[in-house]
């Protein structure tokens, strides 16, 4: 595989920044997650937390160097993150769990797999054109659909931010699948929180990108998204892709990757622990940020149990 990718997380107006993200590469296969935390306190952190490191962890495992179903692996992740949640929060007593939107992608053999649960989105941008998008699990979509609703009513609608499906919920998430996507060389696979897609429209990013310059052209449009949303504006995360045919020439650009050279067991993992990216927590010490970090990987390994030799 060769490709170019870029992620960056921005806590915009926020106090915390509740969004969390990974990708994770073998040499045949592609895993992105991006994940939007709900939840009081520093517990919408911890559910996207504990989404996007189930997922990555479950990717560890299995592709070895690629996975036997990518939406069996898609669907298994998600629920183990959902059940996870649940645990956690049972253990905590809390009032009300905590919950995160998740939008995971899969890329293997240049086919692209996704599912989704809530309001992060996956784009696939073509030629500076929108060839498949997620669909929100919103109410807003619903009202959309319905045509009770302009897309400019959407933007300001008191229901804008209620989601019906989502990962942690006392009921079990709506998890939505892609059908197996073909990919061509230049194409933009792109993955975001509703802080970068709520600023940018939809055809405005596929005209950004179309050169497939993720790694400047998706700065650009964080910064565009940030100072539109100002003071208020909400956490926006991004993980996006350029995809090409083949292996080509070696690249020396910071997000250019060539997998040729892993061996078959080899995954290359980036993803940020709890508490650990922009900085220290000021709400948190040291101790507590450590103490949520062991228990976040206790209840994820309570749901991913590792195999013999793993």
């Amino acid at each position: 595989m060769k490709f170019t990718i870029y992620q960056d997380s921005r806590q915009g107006g926020r106090s915390n920044n509740e969004d969390r993200i990974s990708y994770c590469y073998s040499r045949d296969a592609l895993l992105m997650v991006v994940a939007d935390g709900m939840g009081g306190h520093h517990y919408g952190e911890i559910a996207s937390q504990i989404a996007v490191q189930t997922l990555a962890d479950n990717f560890q495992r299995q592709a070895r160097p690629s996975l036997s179903d990518p939406f069996h692996f898609l669907h298994e992740g998600m629920l183990n993150a959902h059940s996870a949640i649940l645990d956690f929060a049972l253990r905590h007593r809390l009032p009300d769990t905590p919950r995160t939107t998740c939008v995971a992608c899969i890329v293997q053999d240049s086919i692209a797999y996704w599912a989704h649960a809530g309001d992060s989105r996956l784009y696939l941008l073509r030629d500076g054109k929108v060839l498949a998008r997620t669909r929100d699990h919103s109410r807003i979509r619903i009202l959309l659909d319905e045509g009770l609703i302009s897309e400019a009513m959407a933007a300001t609608h008191p229901d804008r931010n209620k989601i019906y499906s989502c990962l942690g919920s006392p009921n079990a998430p709506e998890i939505e699948f892609s059908r197996k996507t073909p990919l061509e060389q230049g194409d933009v696979v792109l993955l975001c929180t509703d802080g970068l897609w709520g600023e940018i429209p939809p055809d405005t990013l596929a005209q950004r990108l179309r050169d497939g310059n993720v790694l400047d052209g998706v700065p650009r449009l964080l910064g565009e998204a940030e100072a539109t949303g100002g003071p208020q504006g909400d956490n926006l995360s991004v993980i996006a892709v350029c995809w090409e045919d083949s292996y080509g020439s070696p690249s020396d650009a910071d997000g250019s990757v060539s997998t040729q050279t892993l061996e078959i067991g080899e995954i290359e993992t980036h993803i940020e622990e709890f508490g650990r990216d922009g900085g220290p927590r000021k709400d948190l010490s040291e101790e507590e940020i450590e103490q949520a970090i062991a228990e976040i990987r206790s209840t994820i390994d309570k749901f991913n149990p590792r195999k013999p030799g793993q």
